[in-house]
């Protein structure tokens, strides 16, 4: 008699992890191409593409306590398809500016209006995807859960970027805004064959009571997140200047890290707890950080990188499991959505100042800078290892 193979434990979730891929792909395409659209299609100076680009990110930022609000009350798959529906209403955007190219202004402001719209159907895909896949797998696989689901966020930004450019490459910025509204569609209809988990209780939590459970691990990973931002806008740009060749090669070993660290130790937070895998993470992760600011040769430097992404792979659902174990319990989603906006905010502030401390001192100060408020998260993360910081409300 045959047996049939035995369930992956993901597999509840697995369709919540596709969606997040495809919302995040949409994202990750037009990273590359954005700004070559709007600066060279249409004219406009490097102010303009800078405030298309940024648009997303500050609607994000903003959206996220609404969207985890909404994944409270409404259910976790609402608002994953709300956040697919606006996808495709900012990627509409796209194709309707390109009827306005003469008109240099509407177009501009028209991809303004895609932009926010994609902003908001990022946040709500990603705390939407979170809280979806809290709710499909049991409770000790928190952790879990929480890597699985951002490394699919990851993976697509990683994938999306490359692909963006070869679909630009071929049929220009048409062939970006199609493709970027056929996948969220394709994904709307793989979503909305799942079951509704509908919420057992209109959520009681009030929003003060969550901000008081998240603030310690949102600060944490506040400061631990600046390296993200540092590795994506300026190792490259690093090994140019030192004259190093693969610096493509040391951004792909950080991802790299990262994605192979949660396929093979994503079940840390869970048996070892939030907090003290974050805190060991962030060891490993200022090792790689200090190794890449005084590398004297490249192979050094991308040897950092792989440490530093294998480092910042489980900070981040290691102090998510700590701020969904802190929250109220109806409140799992608002609390997903506010520790999320920690790392707008350190992109939105963090990744500017580090440009500004590179016009001074030099850009191997942003990777010793980063190791710093790497230091300084820990502190916020032992806090969480005393045995008054383990009420789930505290």
């Amino acid at each position: 008699m045959m047996t049939s193979p035995a369930r992956h434990p993901l597999a509840p979730a697995f369709p919540v992890m596709a969606a997040v891929f495809v919302g995040y792909l949409v994202v990750g395409m037009a990273l590359p191409v954005l700004p070559l659209h709007v600066h060279d299609d249409l004219g406009f100076g490097p102010f303009v593409v800078g405030l298309v680009s940024g648009g997303q990110f500050l609607a994000a930022l903003v959206s996220r306590l609404w969207a985890g609000h909404l994944a409270d009350t409404r259910g976790s798959r609402h608002a994953v398809l709300a956040g697919l529906v606006a996808a495709m209403g900012g990627c509409g955007c796209y194709l309707l500016s390109l009827l306005f190219t003469p008109q240099p202004v509407v177009a501009v402001s028209i991809i303004m209006v895609g932009r926010i719209l994609l902003g908001g159907a990022e946040s709500l895909v990603i705390t939407g995807g979170i809280s979806w896949a809290l709710a499909l797998l049991p409770a000790q696989m928190a952790g879990k859960a929480i890597a699985w689901v951002g490394m699919a966020m990851f993976a697509a930004m990683a994938a999306g970027s490359p692909l963006g450019d070869l679909v630009y490459r071929h049929m220009g910025f048409g062939g970006i805004a199609g493709s970027a509204l056929l996948l969220p569609a394709l994904a709307t209809v793989l979503v909305w064959r799942q079951p509704a988990l509908v919420p057992k209780a209109r959520p009681q939590g009030s929003v003060g009571a969550v901000l008081n459970a998240v603030i310690l691990p949102g600060l944490a990973f506040a400061l631990a997140g600046i390296t993200f931002g540092a590795i994506t806008s300026f190792l490259t740009l690093y090994f140019a200047q030192a004259g190093w060749a693969h610096g493509a090669l040391a951004f792909t070993g950080f991802a790299s890290a990262l994605i192979a660290a949660r396929f093979v130790w994503g079940d840390l937070p869970d048996r070892l707890g939030g907090a003290r895998t974050a805190l060991g993470c962030m060891v490993v992760q200022g090792i790689g950080l200090v190794m890449i600011a005084l590398a004297p040769q490249g192979w050094i430097a991308i040897l950092g990188a792989c440490l530093c992404g294998g480092g910042f792979s489980l900070v981040f659902p290691g102090l998510g499991r700590e701020a969904v174990r802190r929250a109220p319990e109806d409140s799992k989603g608002m609390a997903m959505g506010v520790y999320n906006a920690f790392l707008d905010v350190t992109l939105g502030l963090g990744s500017p100042a580090l440009g500004a401390l590179a016009g001074v001192a030099g850009l191997r100060s942003v990777f010793l800078a980063s190791a710093v408020a790497t230091i300084l998260a820990m502190p916020f993360t032992a806090i969480m290892l005393r045995p008054a910081a383990q009420s789930p409300t505290a």
